[in-house]
């Protein structure tokens, strides 16, 4: 059971060939089994399982979606009743919330079942998910490898199959680069699509939610029962919704007659030349070109493109966002919730002290940053200098975008790296998202989608390709991402020993 999709499961579901109770229990069961690779933080088979009959009565009613009855893991980073919420923090590590996110509710509606919170780097601050206050998560391609992050405990637990899917977020790419790392589908949609009602904030103007799954079809019905308006949302879009399936297995817009051979003709993949310069790996570039040539036997034209100020999207990024995490983390004090130091002097010292014992020292680094591009003196300097070269960065794309329909690239400059091999060195972790930045900067749509391994001794360690849409085009962007695995089974591969 663990290794079918999403549209499989619910088909036997509906067949009766097995309930949701037990499919739950087939998938927290896996769980038990693989508890090393610690991409779980909590979980309450209580809980699950009393979704699970919810679910089941809904599919006997008749009148149950297509997601119905099918398990997934939250990202610990979206608070969920019942089960902790602690952003992978010793600050939040015994939190409860009293309700849900929107994006739990949500898919709880839908008749999913959670299994539980996965682990993540702590508030969603790291590239490699060692940042988490409850240990770092491995690789279930190599467990000598990160998974990625700040979503890498739910990339790890679709790739090792211990949940069909999984939520996560992503703020400079940490869903795309776990997803790129671990061998899954993830996708980050327009900023805005998807409410962040309820999710513990790190950069309140980057901050996405998205899914994982095994494929774009599948990341494509969850995004479904995701996306939406929500008034309890500052951030999110009144944009109408949309049924992001509605173009999948169909021929590229203005492409008929082309034939069921060529899905893509008419379809133009920009190249960003920035993206395919100095500090790629060749093992990432070799699968980037391989599945580039199955695009082309798709019927798809490649267009080279330039997005010219990529190089400062790290500078630019490293700057806004702490900027952002300094003012959202302000409101854990050790006054009203979270972590409180147990011996202090006054109220100044019980501030000092609860957020010196609670925040790891990545929190900590940022929040230093961010205070210190915020201050008197230096934020026209810094943070206003950081907001102008943004929009010119949103300007880049827009420019590009007239010359082609979607742009691709590789997601990492390299396979994922050992654990502990950049830990020393926060500079070299920052440039792993090179190629993410940029379109978070933007606020556009970009996913991953398995195609390939690493070589040598990388060769079990899987590369993603990364696929940019323009604004609000999802849809599209899902379906270009299913054509190719409809051509290809590098979304099928699963780790060995899973």
């Amino acid at each position: 059971m663990h290794d079918k999709s999403l549209t499989e499961l619910r088909a036997a579901l509906a067949a009766k060939e097995c309930s949701a109770v037990e499919l739950a229990q087939h998938f927290l069961g896996r769980i038990e089994v693989h508890q090393d690779l610690n991409a779980f933080v909590d979980v309450n088979p209580e809980l699950t399982l009393a979704q699970a009959k919810a679910a089941d009565a809904l599919l006997h009613s008749g009148h149950a979606g297509p997601l119905a009855g099918i398990p997934l893991a939250h990202k610990d980073v979206f608070v969920t009743r019942g089960w902790r919420s602690t952003a992978g923090s010793k600050m939040l590590a015994n939190y409860v919330s009293p309700f849900d996110a929107t994006v739990v509710e949500r898919l709880e509606r839908a008749g999913m079942v959670c299994l539980g919170k996965t682990n993540m780097d702590e508030f969603a601050m790291g590239s490699s998910n060692e940042n988490s206050h409850f240990g770092a998560v491995k690789n279930p391609w190599d467990k000598k490898a990160v998974p990625g992050g700040s979503s890498g405990g739910s990339a790890a637990a679709v790739a090792a199959r211990l949940a069909p899917a999984a939520t996560g977020t992503d703020t400079g790419g940490s869903i795309r680069q776990p997803a790129s790392f671990t061998g899954v589908t993830g996708i980050k949609p327009t900023y805005g699509r998807v409410s962040r009602y309820g999710m513990i904030a790190f950069a309140s103007s980057l901050d996405q939610g998205g899914p994982f799954a095994q494929s774009a079809a599948d990341c494509a019905l969850l995004l479904n029962a995701m996306g939406g308006f929500d008034e309890r949302d500052s951030t999110s879009l009144t944009h109408e919704h949309e049924d992001y399936t509605r173009h999948l297995g169909q021929q590229w817009s203005g492409s008929a007659g082309a034939g069921a051979d060529k899905p893509l003709a008419g379809l133009r993949i920009g190249l960003p030349k920035e993206y395919f310069g100095a500090g790629l790996a060749d093992d990432v570039r070799a699968s980037i070109d391989a599945a580039l040539k199955v695009y082309e036997s798709l019927g798809a034209t490649l267009v080279e493109v330039t997005l010219p100020k990529t190089e400062l999207s790290i500078p630019v990024y490293y700057v806004i966002a702490p900027a952002e995490a300094s003012s959202n983390l302000s409101r854990f004090d050790g006054v009203r919730f979270g972590h409180r130091a147990a011996e202090y002097r006054d109220l100044l010292d019980m501030y000092k002290k609860s957020r010196a014992e609670g925040f790891g020292p990545e929190v900590k680094r940022r929040i230093l940053v961010g205070t210190y591009v915020l201050s008197h003196g230096y934020y026209d300097a810094y943070y206003l200098q950081a907001q102008k070269i943004r929009r010119i960065i949103a300007q880049d794309f827009q420019e590009a975008f007239k010359q082609c329909d979607v742009i691709m690239g590789p997601v990492a400059p390299s396979v994922a790296w050992d654990l502990g091999a950049k830990g020393d060195d926060p500079l070299q972790m920052y440039l792993a998202d090179i190629y993410t930045l940029s379109t978070s900067l933007a606020g556009l749509p970009g996913m991953s989608v398995p195609c390939g391994f690493g070589a040598g001794a990388n060769a079990q360690r899987p590369v993603g390709l990364q696929i940019v849409g323009n604004y609000f085009n999802e849809a599209r962007m899902l379906q270009v991402a299913d054509a190719f695995q409809r051509a290809t089974e590098w979304h099928r591969k699963a780790p060995a020993g899973v």
